[in-house]
């Protein structure tokens, strides 16, 4: 029972794992209907759970005291394919359907190579207890969520190919880059200390109770931008 009970925070995380395939393959469907949505809302969605399983294996270990180097390698494979390959894939289908010039979506892959790099880096780190040294790849992968969202009302703009390579190099090197962001993971519930978590949520809370799905594009931007300060006040 004991064994069983260590086991359930990696349970967790494999669902975090199989969330992230399935929104791979939700994905190749594009904007084609799947399930009552479009094949990108499905890969919206199982992102998003595989988000929340992410936070949830988390907390069970601290809850269960079941931490264990198995349960960290595996926490970082999975973050990989469910926040790295899974809005690679997204974006690759995204741009095809959308017409972007072909050469153009292959530069989806730095996404998953610097997301790769991130986690290893954090494996071996151990100056990343209380603030990231580049960019979470989950907050990656929202910013995704959010490009492919906005990328119909704007889509003669952000397929661009020297508008999208732009973000994607940024948004790749933001991952491996020595810039600090502050960790969303409360220790204490007051605003001291946690100004930035508290704006941040509003902030989430607003943008995405405005735009929507879209929003999530600029709530990663309000983070970017908040642990920019942050970290220049630091």
């Amino acid at each position: 029972m004991n064994a069983i009970v260590k086991n359930i925070p990696n349970g967790i995380t494999c669902l975090n794992l199989a969330s992230g395939v399935m929104a791979i393959l939700a994905a190749t469907h594009g904007s084609s209907p799947m399930w009552g949505l479009t094949g990108f809302a499905w890969c919206w969605i199982f992102i998003g759970i595989a988000a929340v399983a992410d936070f949830l294996d988390g907390f069970a270990a601290r809850l269960l005291h079941a931490y264990s180097n198995l349960g960290k390698e595996l926490d970082s494979l999975c973050d990989l394919v469910s926040f790295g390959v899974a809005p690679a894939v997204m974006m690759f289908f995204a741009m095809s359907e959308y017409g972007a010039q072909e050469w153009s979506r292959w530069l989806v892959f730095l996404i998953p190579v610097c997301g790769a790099l991130r986690l290893a880096r954090f494996n071996i780190d151990d100056r990343q207890t209380t603030s990231f040294i580049g960019l979470p790849i989950p907050a990656n992968a929202i910013f995704w969520i959010g490009y492919s969202a906005l990328l119909p009302q704007y889509v003669g703009f952000m397929m661009q190919w020297y508008f999208f390579t732009a973000v994607v190099l940024l948004e790749s090197w933001l991952m491996v880059s020595p810039m600090r962001f502050f960790s969303l993971k409360f220790k204490t519930w007051g605003w001291q200390g946690n100004q930035w978590r508290w704006l941040m949520i509003v902030s989430a809370v607003v943008l995405i109770f405005c735009m929507g799905v879209p929003g999530l594009l600029w709530t990663m931007v309000v983070y970017i931008l908040y642990s920019l300060i942050d970290a220049r006040k630091g």
